[in-house]
């Protein structure tokens, strides 16, 4: 025993590494998208989700003996590419959109998983889903250039409460900020666009990538739609190409993206935007770093951890970690690779994330069709 202890102890203090622990096989399309289970239960050992090309959502659950296993598939409803999933806040729902352009949502009981409700609306492909931080409210985003939003009622039904259209492109992905009724929308048009409605109390924020815009948007309080803050590129640092992905961490005041321009960059999202602008001198986001060289193809996916660690994954089939650089804080907060993972798949990675159970596992998803973890040992800022 003392000389497991001491070996791990030595593990630790050692330079960082990250070890492929499992490779998970069963997909037989790509990989496009996980999600970890943030409320698994009492005794529960993590819970992952991938949905896939393949039409299915695997449920990965890791066993007595420390090995994980498939114990559901999720088929039959979708009848095209599982394009994204979402875990609602109490782990109870599981959410999955679909080329199909439905959102099918998934309810865990007597042992098995059944649909509950299907939402229907969009036009065609259903590109991200994701819930807000109260569970009430639904986000759902496609290729129609729109973003839907639902509320929850009770007995698993879903009102649609808003449709809101300032993307003039395909939209990729919608996140909710981890506390705040803030949602962040990612588009080809290259604009960032927060929103509220006082009605819902929800405010949005569309991140549109070909015009390289970052807009705030408000509610009068009768459901429409105003725009309180635009950051540009040339104004405000913004990507100069299509912004695939975006990431809070844990405390909600910085923001991560990333993009086909083949860079990171970290933004300064303490402002809550979620109150009303009450003159020319209201707070805003805005943008704190860019992190540059580090991945050579379009950085398709990028997550903050709850030890502050950024991972992202990318079409070179590489996966990097970034920390910030304490130290060095007179010129504002800068970020170091920790370390670069080459070959971390055969080919693009579409997604990393982080478990919240153990901030040391990192799940990744590929083209190849496979799903890896990882663990990350080691010293981060040697």
């Amino acid at each position: 025993m003392e000389d497991a202890a001491a070996a791990a102890a030595a593990a630790a203090a050692g330079p960082a590494e990250l070890r492929e622990a499992h490779r998970l096989t069963g997909h037989t399309d790509r990989v496009w998208a996980l999600a970890w289970n943030p409320a698994p239960g009492p005794g529960a050992g993590p819970i992952l989700a991938s949905c896939s090309g393949d039409k299915t959502v695997r449920i990965w659950k890791r066993a007595p003996d420390g090995a994980w296993r498939c114990s559901d598939v999720l088929e039959d409803t979708h009848n095209r590419t599982v394009r994204s999933c979402a875990w609602s806040p109490n782990g109870k729902l599981l959410a999955t959109s679909s080329f199909d352009a439905t959102t099918a949502i998934w309810e865990y009981t007597g042992g098995d998983f059944e649909c509950v409700a299907t939402l229907e609306g969009h036009e065609n492909e259903v590109k991200s889903v994701s819930w807000s931080p109260s569970g009430l409210l639904l986000a759902t985003c496609s290729r129609d250039k729109m973003v839907w939003i639902w509320e929850m009622q009770p007995g698993n039904e879903f009102d649609c409460v808003s449709v809101l259209q300032g993307h003039t492109q395909d939209v990729k992905m919608v996140q909710w900020h981890p506390f705040l009724d803030i949602l962040v929308s990612v588009s080809y048009d290259n604009s960032i666009r927060p929103k509220r409605v006082e009605s819902l109390h929800p405010l949005t924020i569309d991140v549109d990538m070909a015009a390289c815009l970052t807009q705030v948007w408000t509610d009068d309080g009768d459901d429409e739609w105003h725009c309180v803050q635009t950051l540009t590129e040339a104004d405000n640092c913004g990507h100069s190409s299509t912004v695939w992905a975006v990431s809070f961490n844990h405390k909600g005041d910085r923001m991560v993206t990333c993009s086909d321009d083949r860079t990171l960059k970290i933004w300064d999202t303490s402002a809550d935007l979620s109150q009303p602008n009450n003159g020319d001198d209201h707070e805003s986001w805005r943008h704190l770093s860019t992190l540059t060289g580090y991945h050579g193809r379009t950085i398709f996916s990028a997550h903050w951890s709850s030890e502050d660690i950024i991972a992202s994954g990318a079409g070179d089939d590489a996966i990097c970690l970034f920390a910030e650089e304490k130290s060095n804080m007179v010129e504002g907060p800068s970020y170091k690779l920790i370390l670069k993972k080459e070959r971390a798949h055969d080919m693009d990675v579409n997604c990393v994330r982080w478990c919240p159970q153990d901030p040391r596992l990192l799940a990744s998803a590929s083209d190849d069709g496979a799903v890896k973890l990882w663990e990350l040992r080691g010293s981060l800022l040697d």
